[in-house]
This record gives C-alpha cells, structure tokens and sequence, in this order.
C-alpha cells in the first residue's frame, strides 16, 4: 500500500494527505504505512540517487510502483527501526501483492547488495547534493543562495522529525494549568518562553488523546504561525478580515485574542476547506463570518465597510513546512514559485484598500524563499503609496529549527491616518 501510495503522488501529483486515508488500512497498521510513505518522500532524492546506482539497468517508466517499492525498502534498512532481515524479507513479499512476482530477484538483489556497499555509497553521495541533503537541486539552490550562512541547517530541520505544538485556549484556561493537566495524564510537555499560548509535547500522540482537546482547550498549531495574532495588535470589538484563512488555526487564534468579541470573516475559495474553518470554531466555540469567494476579487463578497485589521495568510510555495509535508520536496516546481508570487501580489493590491486609515495589515506565508517574503513586500511598498513605515524592522522571518518552530515569514503594513497625496492635492483624512 505504501508503495502504490508514493506512485500515484510522483505520478498523479497529489499530496500524500488526500491519499493515506483511503489507503485501506487497519488502524494498528495506520502509524506504520504514514512513516514508510512520508520517510519515502522525505528521503526521496537521495533514496533515489541510491536505487540508481544499485540498478543494473533502470527502470521501465510504467514501473513506478516497483521503484517505489524499492525505495521504501532501502528506507527501511536505514531510517526505521525495522530488523534488516525483516525489511528486506517483507518488501521482497509486497512483489507479490502488487502483481509483481517476476521482480522477487530483482528487489532481493538490490537490498542485499545495498547491505554491502553502505559505507561507498554514503562516501559517494556527499558529492552529489540531491542525495547528500535530500532535496531537489533548484531548491538546495535557493535556499544557499538565500541564506549563504544557514542553508544546511534549513535543510538539515527541514529532514528532521516536526515538533507537535499545542495553542492553549487562554479564554478557556491557563498555560499552567494546561501543562499540569497534561501531566497528570502522562504527557511531558514544555512551554515556549516567546510565546504566551504555545507548549510543546515531548512525543507526538492523536488528538484524540490530547486532554481537552474536544471541548476547545487547545488545538494544535505550530509555534511560528502562533505569532500571527500577536502581531495583529488585536482589541475586541475589532472588524477582522482573515483571508485565504481555510484550516482555520489562525482564524481560530484571532477569535481567541478578541476573548471572542468582534467581526472576523473568514474569507477562503475553497468551500471544503471552508468546512474545516467551521469544524475548528465550532469546537472552539467561537463566531465568525465564513465567506466562500476569491479574496483577489472582494468585490464579490465585500460589503464595503472597511477592517481594522487584516491578514493575508497567502498561498505560497510552502518550502517552510517540509518537515511537515515532506511530499513538498517532489511535487513542488521552480514555475510553481512564481504562481504563487504572482499570486501573492494580486492578494495585497487586492485587500489592501479594504484596509482602513490607521489599521494594520499583516502578510504571512510559510516559505522561506525571499521570492515570496521580503522581495514581494518590497515591490508592494515600491508600488503603493499610502504606507506608513511604523517601525525600522517590519518583518520578521523564521526558518524551521528542530526543536523549535517551522519557517514562517510575516510582515506588517499601517496605513496612514492622512493619506499623503500626489504634489498640488490637499490631504484627505
């Protein structure tokens, strides 16, 4: 099942998340099938690179799921804590479950002969950085040329393990007395010292064993996007646009920071993912507006009055969150960036005169490419001019650290009291 599931995502290019849960499998064997497919596309390059030189000859182009198969099985004899003999004896058996008998040999040979030349090949791979960090060429290519002095530790978290991080619901309890409740079900934690809602478990679980969890105590959301409402500068009774704003962590984290008082619309294209922003405040118990529309077009569902405040969470390459959605690394494309940032641009001239004098806008993407981040806001700020520079440093960006927060990256725009007009024109409030 695994390798049938990291075919059709290299073929049919579809994220593994629409996929494992119509894999068909039991729920004890659920855990296991997740990290065989997502350790096979977190490790793709290089288990790749790999396979290739272990081939006596390559592989057909219709035997994707062969390859697949195969690189699930060369993950196993180094990532998972699986017995050798026990790896290579099961993968040689899935042949046989997919249809493939004839290949038994082929797959025995290749694992063994793996088992052999080990250490040549980890010699080897250092010279090829596909396989050496695990990432495709353009993108170890901007991230180096973006971050000459930290791109091998972008790289190295973006192939680690994520953190779960929990947001405390601080309408419903403490940070504290969360914590204590988590440890009186076993649950070690820690709680972030930069932010005032965040904690940290010590081992990932379901949320079905998260203490709360189902009646709006806590939901889970990273550290880095826990910064959004914070740096909305948010008061209750607040009129807030949340664009592009579907699963709804952060729509969820405004509502909360306005101890529930004020009129936040929820603003997303996609009615499906829309239901999951009314799945989170229904839990949460909390209101909002939910719009189903195109927030590069508000003319379709705005009804004039402006927003005090308003976040462009923008669809962006999500190069930030690779450890979460290590099939970012296979399905993501140079041309996909440049969608994205010209998309990113239509969202800030769009939403930006919904804006009203004196409020504050914030831009959020979870990528770190300066594409998308400082350089799209620059050419922003170069083109409009009714911006208020309020402070020397108006940006803030994160790069995923291990044991810390994905990389995120926000900027924060006010629009001016007074707007400053073209020479010979009064000024207008």
């Amino acid at each position: 099942m695994a390798a049938q599931v990291v075919a059709r995502v290299l073929e049919e290019r579809v994220p593994a998340d629409d996929l494992l849960p119509a894999a068909g499998v039991t729920a004890r064997d659920q855990p296991l099938l997740a990290a065989l497919v997502f350790g096979a596309l977190r490790w793709h390059y290089r288990l790749e690179w790999q396979a290739k030189r272990l081939l006596t000859r390559p592989l057909a182009r219709d035997q994707a799921a062969l390859g697949a198969l195969l690189r699930i099985g060369l993950l196993q004899l180094q990532e998972l804590r699986v017995p050798e003999h026990a790896a290579v004896s099961a993968t040689v058996d899935a042949t046989v479950v997919l249809g493939l008998r004839s290949a038994r040999g082929l797959v025995n040979a290749v694992l063994r002969r793996f088992q052999r030349e080990r250490e040549q090949l980890a010699q080897a791979a250092l010279q090829a950085d596909e396989a050496r960090f695990a990432h495709p060429s353009w993108l170890v290519d901007a991230i180096r040329a973006d971050y000459p002095h930290d791109w091998q530790a972008v790289l190295a978290a973006n192939n680690a393990p994520p953190p779960m991080w929990l947001r405390v619901n601080l309408l419903r309890t403490t940070r504290a007395a969360y914590l204590a409740k988590l440890q009186e079900a076993g649950l070690a934690a820690a709680a972030a010292p930069d932010v005032e809602s965040a904690v940290c478990l010590v081992e990932p679980i379901g949320v079905d064993m998260l203490p709360g969890f189902a009646t709006g105590e806590v939901s889970v959301q990273d550290l880095s996007a826990q910064h959004a409402a914070r740096l909305l500068e948010l008061d209750a009774g607040q009129r807030v646009l949340d664009a592009c704003a579907a699963p709804g962590g952060k729509t969820g984290h405004i509502l909360e920071a306005m101890s529930g008082r004020g009129a936040v619309w929820a603003v997303d294209r996609d009615g499906a993912r829309l239901d999951r922003v009314r799945d989170n405040l229904e839990r949460l118990g909390l209101p909002a507006k939910l719009v189903a529309g195109d927030a590069t077009a508000p003319a379709e569902w705005w009804d004039g009055e402006p927003f005090d405040r308003i976040l462009i969470d923008a669809p962006c390459s999500a190069t930030g969150v690779i450890r979460r959605h290590p099939d970012i690394k296979v399905l993501r494309r140079p041309a996909d960036v440049e969608r994205a940032v010209a998309l990113q641009s239509r969202l800030l001239q769009a939403l930006w005169p919904l804006l009203r004098a004196g409020g504050r806008l914030v831009y959020a993407t979870c990528s770190v490419l300066k594409r998308e981040n400082d350089e799209q806001i620059a050419a922003f700020r170069a083109a409009e001019p009714t911006i208020e520079a309020e402070d020397a440093v108006a940006s803030l960006q994160l790069l995923p650290e291990e044991a810390r927060g994905d990389g995120f990256y926000y900027a924060w725009l006010r629009k001016p009291q007074v707007l400053r007009m073209p020479s010979g024109s009064p000024a207008q409030p």
